[in-house]
């Protein structure tokens, strides 16, 4: 954390209760919070203090939180933590899809809470580190690991941060099969590298974006209960 500063986290929830539980936790491990009620102070908390990290709860009175992690992505990239009673994989798909990081369903421990907050938020860090590797191509996909953008042909393919750090994780492995657990832990964090559902989910999600086909994938492929890989790129890693 940094010395100069608390990181800052936004919180949006309408149940008194939860937000003092969570300020209090957070607050008692050295971060700033500040707290909203509705989608509205939400978004205007989110613009107006610039926060390292939103936890948002997705049942609000005035909106959703899927809705309301779109309007953020719109204008940011701050990282997002959704607090959710519902454990469908198809809420939790809805909540990748939106731009959401991670996915905490109530009720949780101080401990996961915490957990949490420090893996998302020192995965955040990282991604802004540069990189001088030369862009990998697979027909005509591109990943321009130094912009951290992908194109296929010359139209950008937007991916949300934790699709391209699984795509790139992948592509630098490219024609290796990489473990259920090895992805999660390089992805997400060691916190995480149980979670077989958050990998299935966002390689769902990946595929949508990237495959032709996406229900008969040519570029990300499954070893059955093993893990995935990325085919090798037909022309090699290019400057």
């Amino acid at each position: 954390m940094s010395a100069e500063r608390p990181e800052k986290i936004v919180v949006v929830d309408d149940e008194p209760k939860m937000v003092r539980l969570v300020r209090a936790n957070l607050e008692s491990a050295g971060y700033s919070v500040v707290t909203a009620e509705t989608y509205e102070d939400g978004l205007k908390a989110v613009e107006a203090s610039d926060p390292d990290l939103v936890i948002l709860d997705i049942m609000l009175p005035d909106g959703d939180g899927y809705d309301l992690c779109r309007a953020i992505r719109e204008f940011s990239s701050v990282p997002v933590i959704m607090l959710t009673a519902k454990t469908r994989e198809s809420d939790t798909l809805r909540g990748f899809a939106s731009g959401a990081d991670d996915y905490i369903t109530k009720p949780f421990s101080t401990a996961e809470l915490l957990a949490r907050v420090k893996a998302v938020l020192k995965r955040s860090s990282r991604e802004t580190q540069k990189t001088e590797e030369p862009d990998f191509r697979v027909g005509d996909l591109t990943i321009s690991f130094a912009r951290r953008r992908v194109f296929r042909g010359t139209e950008e393919i937007k991916l949300s941060s934790i699709e391209y750090n699984l795509l790139s994780v992948l592509a630098k492995n490219a024609g290796r099969v990489m473990l259920h657990h090895e992805l999660l832990t390089k992805v997400w964090g060691p916190e995480y590298r149980d979670e077989l559902g958050y990998l299935r989910a966002y390689i769902r999600n990946l595929r949508r974006k990237i495959e032709t086909d996406p229900q008969n994938p040519t570029i990300i492929l499954s070893s059955t209960g093993i893990g995935y890989y990325m085919v090798s790129s037909d022309e090699g890693p290019v400057g």
